[in-house]
């Protein structure tokens, strides 16, 4: 009798991780190690943690470095396409210094 192939999507620790690319350090780590900021199709611009929100998204590791990096070269704004509000910027350093930032 043939063995059975293993069955890898019911099993979650074979999946592929999807990698995006830190706007600041340019490391490709995986999506979920990152904070995406989104840009809406009204264009609000807002932090999404989750990966759901509809629109365009840009990646930022939890690291501060990175951040700093990021604000100095204008990655996000470029990125996006549009400019970055303060209060954006500002709950985004504050996710930084939280418990899960560096």
């Amino acid at each position: 009798m043939p063995e059975k192939m293993p069955k890898t999507k019911a099993d979650p620790s074979l999946r592929r991780q999807p990698m995006r690319q830190c706007l600041g350090c340019r490391e490709m780590r995986p999506k979920k190690e990152l904070i995406r900021v989104v840009r809406a199709p009204e264009g609000g611009v807002s932090l999404d943690f989750h990966g759901k929100k509809p629109g365009r998204g840009a990646y930022v590791c939890r690291n501060g470095a990175c951040l700093k990096r990021t604000v100095k070269s204008r990655g996000i704004s470029r990125a996006l396409g549009v400019e970055i509000p303060q209060e954006v910027m500002a709950e985004l350093a504050e996710q930084m210094e939280g418990p899960d930032g560096q």
